[in-house]
């Protein structure tokens, strides 16, 4: 355990806990509750409202993936694991009919895409042991963790760096992924939940999410009614960086109620503060009472050796203005990084 006045620090061989004057998180190490990366479910606590995340964890990462179709070698490729690398994989004990038609509404039918490396950090990761900094003013975890095979063609190690650091005196931290490629795309990206997904029965979670980017320079208010059906990440509330203007900023945030009582709570939200990083960013309601606010970045050519990032801050909001007022602080911004005595953004 390590303690400082404004806040404290508890590992074991499962968890790392942190505790500062505004906020309680987890971030796991080995057998999470729900996933592997990001912050574990249920355990993201705003001390101001008494609120927590809704969820099943926050800035949870997935796979490395580029553009394209996978169909003519998705099913020669099998993974350590026992697990296929292609596209439909997390659903191979389905039919196939079944598989594509969840794939159609999970992922959308208007932008193929593939994966270049696995396994699907968000669950199959194995067991990890970050780096941790408690210094006067901060607490920061960095995570890595390098992919363990390829799709057909690929090689398989590139690097997954997800570096956390939670600020003395605010209700967010700031979160950078970043990866370290070993191999060559076009249009190579990593997917990512921002904020995180929203458990919910007909919207008795939250009351509206706000997304900046959509519905002119003001964002738009999307009530919980519209997210009472499925409907897939490509018919409505989509964003696409070669069919949309690049934003100003780019927030995603819920507002949260209270499920038995209905009063209203705070807003979390998720903020990528250098919005041309964004390659395309989805909020659909998929069958099950979830909605998945899916973020993808970089979506550029990427060689061999080249590395690619991007910096999000996510927290508890009073208002949007704040949200608004929070990201003007730090907008622009594509690296984090720390030392023993300091965090600092580039």
């Amino acid at each position: 355990m390590k303690d400082k006045a404004w806040g404290c620090l508890n590992e074991d061989n499962h968890i790392i806990k942190i505790e500062t004057d505004q906020l309680e998180a987890v971030i796991p190490k080995r057998t999470p509750k729900h996933w592997m990366t990001g912050i574990e479910k249920g355990s993201f606590l705003d001390k101001t409202t008494g609120f927590r995340e809704i969820g099943d964890g926050l800035m949870v990462v997935d796979w490395l993936m580029e553009a394209g179709s996978d169909e003519n070698y998705d099913n020669q490729v099998i993974a350590p694991d026992g697990h296929g690398v292609g596209r439909y994989t997390w659903y191979e004990n389905e039919v196939e009919l079944e598989r594509k038609s969840y794939a159609l509404m999970a992922h959308g039918s208007n932008h193929r895409k593939r994966i270049i490396e696995g396994p699907q950090l968000c669950h199959r990761m194995k067991p990890v042991q970050p780096d941790i900094v408690h210094a006067a003013e901060f607490i920061s975890v960095k995570t890595t963790y390098q992919y363990e095979y390829a799709a057909l063609g690929r090689k398989a190690g590139s690097q997954w760096t997800q570096l956390v650091v939670f600020p003395k005196g605010e209700r967010f931290f700031i979160l950078m992924d970043r990866i370290d490629s070993v191999n060559d795309s076009q249009e190579m990206f990593l997917r990512n939940d921002t904020p995180g997904c929203i458990r919910h029965e007909r919207g008795d979670t939250f009351s509206e999410i706000y997304l900046s980017y959509l519905g002119g320079p003001k964002g738009i208010y999307i009530p919980s009614s519209e997210f009472f059906t499925v409907f897939p990440p490509d018919l409505k509330f989509g964003y696409r960086r070669d069919l949309n203007k690049t934003p100003a900023h780019f927030i995603r945030a819920y507002h949260l109620r209270d499920k038995e009582t209905g009063e209203s709570g705070p807003w979390l939200a998720g903020m990528t503060l250098e919005p041309s990083i964004v390659y395309e960013a989805w909020c659909s309601q998929r069958p099950g009472d979830i909605i998945v606010m899916i973020l993808e970045i970089h979506g550029r050519p990427v060689k061999a050796g080249e590395s690619f990032s991007a910096v999000h801050i996510v927290g508890y909001f009073d208002t949007v203005a704040d949200m608004h007022h929070t990201y003007n602080r730090y907008k622009g911004h594509k690296v984090l990084s720390v030392d023993n005595s300091n965090w600092r953004l580039s």
